[in-house]
């Protein structure tokens, strides 16, 4: 009788460790025609956001520029100098907001494309994960235009003169909004894509504690590279980043694999005794 309960425990260890391709792997050819698919869903997704988005480009363009207006210089103001700019601009200000608008779903089909690779046990957090990386994106870019952009563009209009008005131009500022948009949308998914690695037992908060210094270096390099070169909008990057990699590091505490989590917490107990 035990031998049989043995068995059927081996058994179902055994199935929660099944690939979810049902133990086939999957072709070069067949993850090419894979990732084809996810990438013609994806973009059919950005299409539909930038049609429905249009209709109000210009609200939404004017919605982007309040941070910059409200500290303007008097007699300054926002221009274009070619015809067609306002435009084009107005077609970008569509395809952002379509992106945005999507997101989640865009993010969906990319762990979609992950889950070939998964054990089955594991693909049950694709869906709340995918769902998460959305929400997080937007909120990444809300933080950026709330709070960040309103700090940001206050020290730059801190070297207008009398000599020296500014006159952004359409196309200059809504690229260096999207640029400051999306880095802030990417890097708050960091403890979405630490709690992944965890779940996969990749990473351990304690090895994520022993890499700190260098996380904080990562950060100021990332922040150097997304941002414009002043250090206003460097901190103003890297200290969000540095939190979040210390709430990845609790993530991977917390969620993190049994047996993992186990072995940390011994030497901790050891030195209690």
């Amino acid at each position: 009788m035990s031998e049989e309960l043995k068995n059927e425990g081996q058994d179902a260890r055994a199935e929660q460790e099944v690939p979810s391709s049902e133990g086939t792997e999957m072709t070069f050819t067949e993850h090419l025609e894979e990732l084809r698919q996810r990438l013609v869903r994806c973009i059919i997704a950005i299409v539909v956001g930038f049609l429905g988005s249009y209709a109000f480009s210009k609200e939404v363009f004017n919605l982007l520029m309040q941070p910059l207006v409200r500290v303007l210089p008097p007699n300054s103001t926002l221009i274009f100098t070619s015809l067609p700019e306002a435009f084009f601009t107005y077609l970008k200000v569509s395809l952002v907001t379509g992106i945005f608008a999507v997101s989640p779903y865009i993010f969906y089909q990319l762990w979609q494309f992950i889950a070939p690779g998964l054990y089955e046990n594991e693909r049950r957090y694709l869906l709340p994960i995918a769902f998460f990386s959305g929400i997080f994106f937007i909120i990444g870019a809300l933080f950026g235009y709330f709070i960040v952009f309103p700090f940001g563009f206050q020290f730059f209009m801190g070297f207008a003169t009398e000599l020296i008005r500014p006159m952004p131009t359409l196309r200059e500022y809504f690229s260096f909004c999207v640029k400051l948009l999306f880095a802030f949308g990417l890097i708050f998914e960091l403890p979405l894509f630490i709690f992944f690695l965890a779940r996969l037992g990749m990473v351990t908060s304690s090895g994520l504690r022993k890499k700190r210094k260098y996380a904080i270096l990562i950060a100021f390099v990332v922040a150097a590279i997304l941002t414009p070169p002043d250090v206003v909008t460097q901190i103003l990057m890297a200290g969000p980043l540095i939190i979040l990699y210390e709430l990845g590091v609790w993530i991977a505490y917390f969620f993190g694999k049994k047996e993992k989590r186990a072995k940390e917490d011994l030497p901790s107990k050891a030195g209690e005794n």
